[in-house]
């Protein structure tokens, strides 16, 4: 299936606006030019009283293309003239062009139909939505920190106003995901319906909006979930010095928090504005591209020439030898031996071989167990 955003407008007045970017529908310039070009069509055509945005595929969305990381060019697919004070004129503002301004700002209701997975840039798309509906099982989440970046489509701004600070950074700074059951619960998903049911739920949901017979949510414009300011503070604070702590050399982990009070303090508009400006700077940076670089490095040992391409499997192993009984060393003998494997130890006298052994003996405390798999070397 061809890369494409189409849409499809029902009887109901209902149009139905779907990513195909398999096997993921990954989001890069492409897709969000046709997005921005479909909803266009949606707003202005008459017979389309509300819209949801949906994926093919059995996936709403696993996010932003990591590839344009790479080329930072293929990053500004929109450009906005922001038009409030001075040095913000003119400028490249993507997130709040997409999220803001084409589907926030839509002039009819949206509703994000989500299933399997809605990722980074996937679930930012979902949270600019009025409402979300998910399938069981779906996986939420906003990982862009393990990649050196932060969320760049208003994820520093949607996810605290709809699940609350604490939750939001623990989401971020950790990138741990949850699962669309624990979404309903914190107010991140609206409705959970079968993959069967999930478009035609969705679609409903999306005419009672428009009927005003649900309400009509903007994300940006929430604040029952934040709390009072002085408790949000005192989070950030607290993500801050365990941010330090933790991930000293990384730092799009305060630079995510500083996006996060920035919109606390000021009003998500604000917020967008430094999530936006944050983000090429990170995306520049040695870290993310050394992050990036390990990321397609670690799945590259997945395609070896050879190897993997012509169906070899692994043999079972059986046996391993392990030179040197140190700490390391007995520790590794100890996790072979417990998953039934022989191990042959060997040390540069007997000294340092029983020393090895009472290592791995003490540390479980298995006397009578190891000595029968361990061979002295």
């Amino acid at each position: 299936m061809a890369m494409a955003v189409t849409m499809e407008v029902g009887n109901d007045g209902v149009g139905v606006i779907s990513i195909s970017n398999p096997p993921l529908n990954i989001i890069n310039a492409a897709i969000l030019a046709a997005l921005k070009e479909k909803f266009g069509e949606a707003t202005r055509r008459r017979d389309v009283k509300a819209i949801v945005l949906t994926g093919k595929g059995g996936r709403f969305s696993g996010g932003f293309d990591i590839n344009a990381f790479q080329n930072p060019s293929v990053l500004k697919y929109a450009s906005i003239n922001v038009g409030t004070t001075g040095d913000t004129s003119d400028r490249t503002i993507e997130s709040i062009d997409l999220v803001l301004n084409t589907i926030e700002d839509c002039k009819k209701p949206v509703v994000a139909a989500i299933e399997g997975l809605a990722l980074g840039g996937g679930l930012e798309l979902a949270m600019g939505c009025h409402a979300r509906i998910a399938a069981p099982k779906t996986q939420l989440g906003l990982p862009e920190l393990t990649l050196g970046v932060i969320p760049g489509l208003g994820g520093t701004q949607s996810l605290p106003r709809l699940v609350g600070v604490s939750k939001a950074i623990e989401m971020m700074l950790f990138s741990k995901p949850i699962m669309s059951e624990e979404g309903k619960l914190l107010g991140l998903i609206d409705e959970i319906a079968t993959s069967e049911e999930l478009v035609r739920v969705s679609r409903l949901h999306a005419l009672e909006i428009s009927d005003g017979r649900k309400p009509w949510v903007r994300s940006l414009h929430r604040t029952d979930k934040i709390g009072s300011l002085s408790e949000a503070q005192q989070l950030l604070r607290t993500a801050r010095e365990q941010a330090k702590r933790t991930a000293p050399n990384m730092p799009q982990h305060l630079a995510c928090l500083d996006a996060v009070e920035e919109g606390l303090l000021h009003g998500g508009y604000k917020g967008l504005l430094k999530e936006a400006a944050v983000s090429k700077e990170l995306v520049q940076s040695n870290t993310t591209k050394a992050l990036t670089h390990l990321f397609f490095a670690q799945r590259a040992t997945a395609k070896v020439p050879n190897i993997t391409d012509v169906g070899l499997k692994p043999n079972h192993v059986k046996k391993v030898g392990i030179i040197g009984g140190g700490i390391m060393g007995s520790g590794i003998a100890t996790s072979l031996m417990l998953s039934n494997i022989t191990v042959f130890l060997k040390e540069i006298n007997s000294e340092y071989l029983l020393k090895g052994m009472k290592t791995v003996e003490g540390g479980y405390y298995i006397d009578t167990l190891c000595a029968p798999f361990v061979n002295i070397v």
